[in-house]
């Protein structure tokens, strides 16, 4: 696979690279291999909270009008008429859902499992929790969410997923908390407008195709398996 230079990467204004200190601290936490999995669970939750924050700058507002305990105001919220979908990849997407219930009450949780094979690491299919039928796709924003954004095929297949549905591109985000340059050049091969949030791009894959320095298996690490 081809590969991409941080420089070409960091010049890349669909990569937004989230590198507030809280990430960072939680980042060298979830990393060390003497964490154990409550301690990963703990930090990663952490990341995500602030990746979702990020990642939601693009939700559109609406004036309002409401009352304080002292007088009548205008002011701006998230606009009610939109869906927001947050679809995290099982197993180890599912560590962004509490978070996001909490940050957006209103969101629906689409799941989408796959499996990666792990000879030929393509993504084999087990479970579609997507909508089938989506009436006036441009309201819907969708937040696809894995925290290993390694080879790229398993968020390739869900990104497809919305596309086909004719939801507009840049509604479309991915969030991962660690990606590898080769991963990013296969999203963008296909989707070049698919912003990707992510809290660290790492050097490269190895030959089973897992990230390095990365984390080893997210999903084992966070429920201890």
């Amino acid at each position: 696979m081809q590969k991409l230079t941080p420089c070409q990467i960091l010049g890349n204004n669909k990569i937004r690279i989230i590198n507030h200190p809280v990430i960072l601290q939680n980042l060298c936490k979830m990393r060390d291999k003497n964490t154990d999995c409550q301690g990963v669970r703990i930090a990663t939750r952490k990341i995500t909270r602030v990746l979702l924050y990020e990642a939601s700058k693009n939700l559109p507002l609406i004036e309002t009008e409401i009352s304080t305990p002292l007088e009548n105001f205008k002011t701006q919220t998230i606009d009610p008429n939109i869906n927001i979908i947050i679809s995290p990849i099982l197993r180890a997407g599912l560590i962004f859902t509490d978070e996001a219930i909490d940050i957006l009450p209103q969101a629906r949780i689409r799941h989408i499992g796959m499996y990666r094979d792990e000879k030929t690491l393509k993504p084999i299919w087990y479970y579609n929790k997507v909508p089938m039928d989506i009436d006036a796709p441009e309201k819907f924003y969708i937040y696809i969410t894995d925290p290993m954004l390694a080879t790229g095929n398993s968020l390739l297949e869900a990104i497809n997923l919305y596309a086909q549905k004719r939801i507009p591109i840049n509604q479309i985000k991915v969030i991962s908390i660690i990606a590898a340059p080769e991963g990013i050049l296969n999203i963008h091969k296909n989707y070049p407008d698919i912003e990707i949030i992510t809290a660290a791009l790492d050097r490269t894959l190895n030959e089973k195709g897992y990230i390095l320095p990365g984390m080893g298996d997210a999903g084992d690490r966070i429920f201890n398996t």
